[in-house]
């Protein structure tokens, strides 16, 4: 089971998209060009919709659902359907609805589209705001923006951390595109607008059942590509482990192996920053050889009951001092990792306020069937957890014991303060500029 975490509430962007632009636009319109979903296409988005509702009566960790009528609202967002005038409007649609719980880890999982869109670059939040931090060599990113930019629109939105998460999920699940346009500031303050096209790889929107498997056989290569350019890695310095934990996606020896190198030091640095969580399963086992007792971590709460998570203690644990390193992109099983450091005084957690984003769901997939599959899905969480403050960090995060982030200087220089500081801290000296090379990025193969 996983603690997901890759989107956040999307309603107010998806409302804003959904009705008051096509309106906008419609009015502009001439009225022949207005189109409306056929009776088959109504028929789809119906059953996506019911679906939805019923899945989410089902399986949500809360049977009251935080008091939301979902009778009233499933009427209410069926009668929209003759509305829509396309099927990317009826697939925000459903995404709007399901949307009405604000849970970070219940979102809609649209059917598998014909094309695939890779922008080649990296956008990721450092305090409110949206900063370039990655590019693609030989992209069309490569030749139009810089690491270090600021965005501060993205297709005429406000780049920010409140909308940061329902962009992100709006254009790269809901309603993805071949380019964007972006309004970008310099570290120097100069301004400018880039229009910049992502590389297409063509697909095929349906599958019939016998392209499934091969259709798989292509995820698993890609999550394989995705898993090495997130693999654990080490830097070992004098007296201090550096450990770059990007995914809380490690077997049994590999964080076995892990802790015995980490034995062998005075200090570790577990860096966190932009890890969006894992296995509930690799973050006890990582808390149970932090600590020389077991650990309450907070009590799960599911629709059935309360149960205490508990991380047992394991062999010989690492008795020395730790130094957590967290920032905006933290999610998940990353903030409860930190959040136990702080807690149990175990600590220091230095970096930026991670994203609040810690329910742990299930994904659920649904077809519709008529000689061929038409996929979908929906992320729904089945637990909360309380933290033993008594406390969720759903939607609040963890404030670190000492903020500090990065500008985009530093960011257009490569240094990394945070992790020099940290090394500082630990009584190493790390240059920032050979800090920020410890690691560097690894962009899976296309």
């Amino acid at each position: 089971m996983k603690y997901r975490c890759e989107t956040l509430a999307i309603a107010g962007l998806v409302m804003w998209v959904l009705f008051a632009v096509p309106m906008a636009r419609a009015q502009q319109a001439p009225a022949q060009q207005q189109t409306v979903l056929t009776k088959d296409e109504q028929y789809q988005i119906s059953g996506i919709l019911h679906d939805a509702y019923n899945d989410v009566k089902k399986y949500y960790y809360d049977p009251k659902l935080h008091g939301v009528d979902w009778d009233a609202r499933y009427k209410q967002y069926t009668a929209k359907i003759g509305n829509m005038r396309n099927l990317g409007e009826g697939f925000r649609l459903v995404a709007a609805f399901i949307n009405g719980l604000h849970d970070s880890h219940v979102f809609f999982m649209p059917p598998e589209r014909a094309n695939h869109y890779y922008p080649g670059y990296k956008i990721e939040l450092v305090g409110n705001d949206g900063f370039i931090t990655q590019i693609r060599p030989n992209s069309d990113a490569a030749s139009k923006l810089h690491i270090g930019d600021l965005v501060v629109k993205h297709t005429g939105y406000n780049l920010n951390r409140d909308d940061f998460y329902d962009l992100r999920y709006y254009y790269t699940t809901l309603a993805p595109r071949p380019a964007v346009e972006l309004v970008l500031r310099s570290p120097e303050g100069a301004e400018r607008t880039a229009v910049v096209e992502s590389r297409v790889k063509v697909g095929k929107t349906i599958y019939s059942y016998e392209e499934t498997s091969f259709h798989e056989d292509n995820q698993e290569r890609e999550s394989e590509n995705v898993d090495h350019a997130t693999r654990s890695r080490i830097v070992e310095m004098g007296d201090v482990a550096i450990w770059k934990l990007q995914q809380f996606n490690l077997d049994d020896g590999e964080i076995i192996r892990a802790i015995r190198v980490v034995n062998n030091h005075k200090t570790l640095i577990l860096d966190l920053r932009g890890n969006p969580g894992g296995y509930v399963d690799s973050l006890k086992m990582i808390v149970g050889s932090l600590f020389d007792k077991d650990i309450k971590i907070g009590d799960r709460v599911t629709r059935k009951e309360t149960k205490p998570m508990v991380a047992k203690h394991r062999g010989s644990p690492f008795d020395g001092k730790i130094i957590v390193l967290v920032d905006a992109s933290c999610a998940s099983a990353a903030e409860i990792m930190a959040r136990v450091i702080q807690l149990e005084h175990r600590g220091k957690v230095i970096g930026d306020k991670t994203s609040g984003m810690v329910m742990e769901s299930i994904q659920y997939r649904e077809t519709q069937n008529g000689g061929t599959v038409f996929a979908y899905g929906f992320s729904i969480t089945d637990a909360d957890l309380i933290m033993t403050d008594g406390h969720s960090l759903e939607k609040t995060g963890v404030q670190p014991d000492e903020l500090m982030l990065p500008t985009g200087a530093d960011l257009a220089a490569g240094r990394d303060p945070v992790l020099a500081h940290a090394a500082e801290l630990a009584g190493v000296k790390l240059d920032p500029v050979r800090a920020g090379k410890l690691f560097p990025y690894e962009w899976p193969p296309l």
